[in-house]
């Protein structure tokens, strides 16, 4: 079943209120973590031991520098017909919604990489934040997808963009490929390494299971 709402309804005056990817009031708790330089927390379970491969340096650098969407236009607009009701319980601005699911089309359709399943990636994010950009997880996991707070100062950029809806799926998405191939397809083995927990069933079961429940058919279109 879909997610009881988190927010207003859409359409309703907080909606229209609200400007776009505004800062709310909760996010000034955030503020010292996302802009204070902070050392790596320790391996462990869970995310504090994710996403350290040495050879995903170059893998999410990529993915940050080549940022351009190259989407199909019919099929862009079928999936926006299609997916943008199921977010609307868990997001009430419009904008934003339309942010999450052009990111997440494109950066599963990017040019010269291998397809990823949009619906486990809208999975991942429904698991790990809700949907939620602000969410920081007990390890120190920040936005959409979770991504540790090293990646923007290991690629130049300021913590604060984990917060975006683009950089924080652009890094999420080229660090699940990443694992995904490493472990020749397995999903439950990737999703394991994703979240730094691959001896826990518990994490990759929730994810299959939001994702075959709930978001399969974002992956329904042709070039899935």
């Amino acid at each position: 079943m879909p997610p009881s709402p988190r927010s207003s309804a859409p359409g309703s005056r907080a909606e229209s209120a609200r400007p776009a990817l505004a800062w709310p009031l909760a996010a000034i708790a955030l503020l010292p973590l996302l802009l204070a330089p902070t050392p790596l927390p320790a391996a462990g379970a869970g995310n504090g031991g994710a996403q350290r491969d040495p050879e995903l340096r170059a893998v999410v650098q990529q993915a940050i520098q080549s940022a351009q969407c190259f989407g199909d236009q019919y099929d862009s607009a079928v999936w926006y017909t299609l997916m943008e009701p199921r977010l609307r319980g868990y997001l009430s601005d419009r904008e934003e919604r339309l942010a999450v699911l052009r990111t997440v089309y494109c950066e599963t359709h990017r040019p010269g990489a291998t397809t990823l399943p949009p619906g486990l990636v809208l999975a991942v994010v429904d698991v790990e934040s809700r949907f939620d950009r602000w969410a920081v997880s007990a390890t120190g996991a920040v936005g959409l997808m979770q991504v540790m707070p090293f990646w923007p100062e290991r690629l130049g950029m300021q913590r604060r963009e984990l917060v975006g809806v683009e950089a924080n799926i652009r890094m999420g998405c080229a660090i699940l490929r990443h694992y995904l191939a490493a472990e020749h397809n397995d999903v439950r083995r990737a999703l394991g390494r994703y979240n730094g927990s691959v001896s826990n069933r518990n994490y990759p079961d929730r994810v299959v299971t939001r994702w075959t429940r709930f978001w399969k058919g974002a992956d329904d279109l042709g070039r899935s």
